[in-house]
């Protein structure tokens, strides 16, 4: 997508984030669905399997007998509406493709060559347990999900400004983007109450929103930290949980 530095306008800034995070909820949705059941992958949630299958989460969870937190397991096979199962995989995988090859990055940063640790300093956006790590299997979790409480606070991972608040990116809910140099943007979704708006700076340790759930199956917060456009792991980043940055 990018190679280098991002000395690009601001706008186009944005625009390949956005299809960033649009790249990496569009590339799980290659269904494992026979049609009438559906096979657990690493990193699938019930929306996700909502999504893919075109069952609504009320119905897998009824279909499955699964109850709030709505837990599922790697290699779980979930009944599915067969109709519906079957329609989605025929309609979405020609199309699948098509959105991936307009936005695959063209130049994404390696592994080996993402930024040493303590380069920045970094502080945890809430506090919680985290229930889905990062993942840099094709159609894997591209941040981490932490789990909360309705209301709990949402801070600034670091100083910054914010270069997006709304819910148009199906899949992430209310979102809300930093962009803290020409090199570094965090982003946090799912969140319930926004608490910036777009231009405003902000300090690390900020305020900015509450957790909630919206677009997703549960409450929690997916984080995001992205180094020249491409999603790194944040926990090689953070400090231990709990404690301050020493840098």
């Amino acid at each position: 997508m990018l190679a280098g530095r991002l000395n690009i306008h601001p706008f186009r800034l944005i625009v390949c984030l956005i299809l960033g995070l649009m790249l990496a909820g569009c590339s799980s949705n290659s269904s494992d669905s026979d049609g009438a059941t559906y096979t657990v992958k690493r990193g699938d949630t019930l929306y996700a399997i909502s999504r893919k299958t075109g069952t609504s989460i009320k119905d897998l969870a009824r279909l499955n007998g699964i109850s709030p937190p709505y837990t599922i397991e790697v290699g779980q096979r979930l009944k599915v509406n067969g109709t519906s199962g079957s329609g989605s995989k025929k309609s979405t995988g020609k199309s699948s493709n098509t959105r991936t090859a307009k936005v695959t990055p063209s130049a994404a940063v390696p592994q080996s060559s993402w930024p040493p640790v303590g380069q920045r300093c970094w502080r945890w956006p809430t506090s919680g347990k985290v229930v889905l790590p990062y993942s840099t299997a094709d159609g894997g979790n591209k941040g981490i999900d932490i789990a909360g409480s309705r209301g709990q606070p949402v801070y600034a991972s670091g100083s910054g400004k914010v270069v997006y608040v709304g819910n148009q990116l199906r899949g992430y809910g209310n979102l809300i983007m930093i962009k803290h140099s020409e090199d570094y943007i965090t982003a946090y979704a799912h969140n319930d109450k926004m608490m910036v708006n777009n231009g405003q700076s902000v300090k690390i340790g900020q305020q900015i929103a509450t957790m909630g759930n919206s677009d997703a199956d549960s409450v929690k917060l997916h984080f995001q930290i992205r180094y020249r456009a491409t999603a790194i792991d944040p926990l090689r980043y953070l400090p231990p949980q709990g404690s301050k940055p020493k840098c």
